[in-house]
């Protein structure tokens, strides 16, 4: 996937989200979502928590992926990967209950604006940078991922969690 297209993607993940939080009446905020135990609400929050965490990992894996030690720390992480869940769940739970949704379409905002500038100052070389990541914390991390295919990771959760919705 080129540059471009990351981008391309990012922006539209962006629009989509403004508007399935902008057509979720309260009701639809409650109901549960297809496949999880989180409601739509929490749902929509966690969404975002996987933007955030490409935002997070990024800074890892340019280091990580310049340094060549990433095996041992997806190892370590891989070995986390129980508190990681029970991490995973409870910050979407409690953070789809108390931050409003009007403040969840910002976030998602900000930190897609934040990943696309960051996203136009990577060179071809940092794009490709490698590192091992942690497969047992989500299906689509690969054993071995590039800075490019952690861009596109956030919308591939996106896309998942956005098909478990039932808002409407």
């Amino acid at each position: 996937m080129e540059r471009g297209e990351i981008d391309a993607e990012m922006c539209r993940v962006q629009a989509d989200f403004a508007e399935l939080v902008g057509g979720a009446d309260p009701s639809d905020l409650r109901r549960g979502s297809s496949g999880t135990r989180w409601t739509n609400r929490q749902l929509l929050y966690h969404m975002v928590f996987g933007y955030l965490i490409v935002r997070t990992l990024m800074p890892l894996v340019h280091l990580l992926g310049c340094l060549g030690w990433s095996r041992r720390f997806a190892a370590v992480l891989n070995a986390g990967h129980r508190p990681f869940h029970v991490v995973n769940y409870l910050g979407s739970w409690v953070g789809g209950q108390i931050v409003p949704p009007a403040a969840t379409v910002r976030l998602m905002e900000r930190t897609l604006l934040a990943l696309r500038r960051r996203l136009d100052r990577e060179s071809a070389e940092t794009l490709a940078l490698t590192m091992h990541f942690p497969t047992a914390w989500d299906p689509y991390f690969q054993p071995m991922m590039s800075v490019r295919d952690l861009y596109h990771y956030g919308t591939e959760h996106y896309e998942h969690h956005r098909r478990q919705l039932r808002l409407g």
